[in-house]
C-alpha cells in the first residue's frame, strides 16, 4: 500500500508543486487568502471532493470531503496558506498547504478499498488570528478524529510542542493638561512606563518559560501636552494555558497598582488564546517511519530549545494530531525572515513538500484501517493531554 500511495502522489507531483508555486506568488493576509484558497479547491474539486465553504463564517476557510466504502474514522489534513506583512510566505506556507492538499488527493485515489473519510480542512489566518481556534469554537472540528499536518523548518522533527500565548492590550485614560501645571493634569503615559516598570519587577515570581514582550502603542500628542491618553500591548507566552492564565492575571493586578498608583483608569483587553501544543507521538513516530523510508533522516527535539506558539495548539487540545517539521534548507535560515521566504520556493522545499505529502498520506492510511494503532493513539492523548473546563482569561 506504501507503494500505491506514494505512487498516486507521484501521478499529481506536477500539480502540488503548481498549487505550491501559485500561493507562494500570490501572498495574501491572514482572512485574505481568497485567491489561495481558491487555488485549493479548484485543485479538490478537480479530483472529486466536495466543497464546504465558508467554514466557521470565515470566507477563506473551508472543507473538501472525500468518502472511504464504508463507515469508520475520519482523518483531517490542515492546509495553512496565509502570508506575513511584507515577508510574503517567511513561514512556508505554500508548502504547508501543498503537502496536505497532495496528500489528500494522493490517499482519495485509494479511498474505494479503505474505510472511514479523509478531509482537507482549509484553516486561514494562522498568524496572529487563530483561525483554527475560530474553526473549533464554530463546531468546524467536531466531525473529525485525527488532525495531521506539516511545517517547514531547517531541520525534520517530530513531537515538538509549542508554548501557550495571547496577546494584552492596555490602555490608560488620565488627564491632558499643559506641561507648564502638571499637577492640574494625570500622566496617561507614566501609567505604561510604570506598567512596564512593574513587570520587569516580578518576572521572578512568573511561572517557569514566562516569556513577555511589550510596546507602547500611543504614547501622548505633544511634548509640552501631559498625555490624557496612553496604550501600550504585550505578547505573552507561557508553558501551558494554566501558566498563561497566572500571568495575565498578574498582569491585570499589576494594571491595578498603577491605577492606584497614577490616578489613571485603565482598560484589559485580551486577544485569542494560542493553547499549548501536544503532537501525539504515537501518529509522529509512523509520519518518522515513512519520512525515512524517502531518505530522509527525522530527528526529536532538543527539549532545552526555544519553541513558538501555533493555533494547532488549541486542536491538539481536543484530538490527536501532529504538526511534524520538514527540512527545507540550512540551519541559520531563520523562519518569519525574507530568507526563509526565499527558501521556501526552492527545489529543495519543493522535493520536501513532496516527501511530506507522501509520509502524510501513508500515516493517514495507516490511522483509517489499523484499530490498533488507534487504540495506542487514543490512549496517549487521553494519558498526556490535559482538560481545560474553561479557556477564557
Amino acid at each position: 500500500m506504501k507503494e500505491a500511495i506514494f505512487e498516486s502522489i507521484e501521478e499529481i507531483r506536477a500539480e502540488i508543486l503548481e498549487l505550491s508555486k501559485n500561493i507562494h506568488e500570490n501572498p495574501e493576509l491572514a482572512f485574505d487568502e481568497y485567491k489561495s484558497a481558491g487555488f485549493i479547491k479548484a485543485l479538490l474539486q478537480k479530483h472529486g471532493f466536495s466543497i464546504e465553504d465558508k467554514s466557521g463564517g470565515m470566507d477563506t476557510a473551508f472543507k473538501a470531503r472525500f468518502k472511504g466504502n464504508g463507515p469508520g474514522v475520519t482523518v483531517a489534513f490542515l492546509a495553512e496558506y496565509d502570508a506575513l506583512p511584507g515577508m510574503g510566505h517567511a513561514c512556508g506556507h505554500n508548502l504547508i498547504a501543498a503537502a496536505s492538499t497532495g496528500a489528500a488527493i494522493g490517499l482519495s485515489k485509494l479511498m474505494k478499498d479503505i474505510p472511514g473519510e479523509i478531509v482537507l480542512m482549509g484553516t486561514p489566518g494562522e498568524e496572529g488570528k487563530g483561525g483554527k481556534i475560530i474553526l473549533l469554537d464554530k463546531g468546524e472540528f467536531d466531525d473529525i478524529d485525527y488532525s495531521l499536518m506539516t511545517h517547514p523548518s531547517t531541520v525534520n522533527l517530530i513531537n515538538r510542542g509549542g508554548l501557550a500565548t495571547t496577546a494584552v492590550t492596555i490602555s490608560y485614560t488620565g488627564k491632558a493638561a499643559h506641561s507648564a501645571a502638571p499637577e492640574s493634569g494625570i500622566n496617561a503615559l507614566q501609567a505604561v512606563i510604570q506598567t512596564f516598570n512593574l513587570l520587569d519587577s516580578i518576572r521572578a515570581r512568573m511561572p517557569l518559560k514566562t516569556n513577555i514582550n511589550g510596546i507602547i502603542l500611543k504614547g501622548g500628542e505633544a511634548t509640552n501636552i501631559i498625555p490624557g491618553y496612553a496604550e501600550c500591548a504585550f505578547s505573552v507566552r507561557a508553558a501551558t494555558f494554566g501558566d498563561l492564565k497566572k500571568v495575565v492575571d498578574m498582569i491585570k493586578d499589576t494594571v491595578k497598582a498603577v491605577e492606584l498608583f497614577t490616578g489613571a483608569t485603565a482598560a484589559v483587553e485580551t486577544d485569542l488564546v494560542y493553547s499549548e501544543r501536544y503532537s501525539n507521538l504515537a501518529i509522529d513516530e509512523v509520519f518518522k517511519k515513512y519520512m525515512e523510508l524517502q531518505g530522509e533522516v527525522v530527528e526529536y527535539p532538543d527539549p532545552n530549545a526555544k519553541i513558538g506558539s501555533s493555533d494547532i495548539g488549541n486542536v491538539s487540545l481536543k484530538m490527536p494530531a501532529i504538526h511534524a517539521y520538514i527540512k527545507i534548507a540550512e540551519k541559520g535560515v531563520v523562519a518569519h525572515n525574507k530568507s526563509f521566504a526565499e527558501a521556501a520556493i526552492t527545489d529543495r522545499a519543493q522535493e520536501a513538500g513532496i516527501k511530506a505529502a507522501k509520509a502524510l498520506a501513508a500515516t493517514a492510511y495507516e490511522i483509517l484501517t489499523d484499530e490498533n494503532l488507534r487504540k495506542e493513539i487514543k490512549d496517549e492523548f487521553d494519558r498526556t493531554v490535559p482538560v481545560y473546563a474553561d479557556m477564557s482569561l
